[in-house]
């Protein structure tokens, strides 16, 4: 380890490898709402965070296992299930007065049809206004299910149609009623 008087210790978060401090301060600066995406080998999470000076606020939160209460029993981390926790977090936002956000990947490396960019694009097909390039998203056969069918023989890709039909329906009800 370096040391001498011009050494600096980085922070405890940088040096873990959790944390782009140069990236947060742009998208802090902004003073947009944020649409935290994380992703792991089980699940999907989406959070709407805000900056605030005792730390960051989470307003809504939605996260992949949830899909279950919707009927959704295919696996909770693939594409099909990112698009559809993103579709449900944007009428989650919309119901409680979010209309626009901007996208936080943390350090994750940005990766043309990945399941954050599906998780985005459900948000964005739910009526949430994100900055981003309609290139990024991945295909319809992906996040319909109909290639991970191929290979795993099961049926995604109507347990997708009848959650996404619910999903849709029940907020619906929930912001009319």
């Amino acid at each position: 380890m370096a040391t001498g008087p011009r050494y600096k210790v980085p922070f405890r978060r940088r040096r873990e490898g959790r944390t782009n401090y140069h990236t947060r301060r742009k998208l802090i600066i902004s003073k947009q709402p944020r649409l935290v995406t994380r992703k792991s080998l089980s699940r999907m999470q989406i959070q709407l965070v805000t900056a605030e000076q005792s730390g960051d606020k989470t307003h809504v939160s939605c996260v992949s296992t949830e899909l279950k209460k919707y009927g959704y029993t295919a696996s909770t981390s693939n594409t099909a299930a990112a698009y559809l926790t993103g579709h449900l977090m944007g009428h989650r936002m919309i119901k409680q007065g979010w209309k626009s956000a901007i996208l936080d990947i943390g350090l994750y490396s940005s990766t043309k049809g990945s399941r954050i960019y599906a998780a985005l694009k459900g948000v964005v097909d739910a009526g949430v206004d994100v900055p981003c390039d309609a290139k990024i998203f991945p295909d319809e056969a992906r996040i319909r299910g109909e290639i991970a069918a191929k290979y795993n023989g099961t049926d995604i890709t109507t347990q997708f149609e009848s959650t996404l039909e619910k999903i849709t329906s029940l907020q619906e009800e929930r912001i009319n009623g």
